[in-house]
């Protein structure tokens, strides 16, 4: 498996990779490669990683597996590349952005603008076998991806950590509270996002948190 962490990454998380577990997990993805179609692209499995440097995080937005169908998976989590179509959970994602600031639906569902300023789109598993949701589940992933939590949490700049559902909720064992800030609501899919998601105004609690920690806020609107 192609690991290509930035270097500060690597300074974070980098002793994870001579651990076995994530020995065996490189070997699970080459072998899951070679008999079926794996999303994200080797080369993005890391993006979120690439895209929003250790240094750079002021939000963390964890999601819990790649988009599984075709064309989707860009190795950030809940986001598309620009002309595929918005998945459900995205679509969401949106309406809820609407009613909380008024930003207007964006017409893509690339969240690369929020990447670019230090909203860690980043997923508790990376891999995910073609059209089959949780596939590379409990493979070794999450170890890694607490590990970067872990990180985070370690920090003494302050973060806002974006907690969506039931699976995201229990990494908030992980955070200290007293140094970040958690903001948990249910999970924006279908199947939940009347259950409390719709309503929560995720970004402007995420704002009004990096205010108050004297951080510059994100720009929620997409182009």
């Amino acid at each position: 498996m192609l690991v290509d962490l930035p270097s500060d990454w690597m300074q974070e998380v980098g002793e994870e990779l001579d651990k076995p577990y994530f020995q065996k997990l490189s070997e699970f993805v080459d072998s899951e490669r070679r008999v079926a179609k794996v999303f994200p692209p080797e080369d993005l499995v890391f993006n979120a990683m690439k895209t929003t440097l250790f240094r750079q995080v002021r939000v963390l937005l964890l999601g819990q597996d790649p988009y599984h169908d075709d064309g989707q998976a860009q190795g950030l989590c809940f986001s598309v590349p620009p002309g595929v179509p918005k998945p459900p959970s995205l679509v969401n994602i949106f309406k809820e952005l609407k009613s909380d600031l008024g930003c207007p639906t964006p017409s893509h569902g690339c969240l690369v603008s929020w990447a670019n300023q230090g909203v860690l789109l980043l997923n508790a598993v990376l891999t995910v076998r073609a059209h089959q949701a949780n596939s590379h589940k409990n493979k070794g992933w999450e170890q890694f991806t607490d590990s970067a939590i872990r990180a985070l949490n370690a920090s003494q700049t302050p973060i806002v950590f974006v907690l969506w559902g039931g699976y995201a909720g229990k990494k908030a064992a992980l955070i200290d509270t007293s140094r970040h800030a958690i903001v948990q609501s249910a999970h924006p899919s279908p199947l939940s996002a009347h259950n409390g998601f719709f309503g929560s105004k995720p970004f402007s609690k995420v704002n009004a948190h990096l205010a108050q920690f004297g951080r510059a806020e994100i720009d929620w609107q997409i182009d």
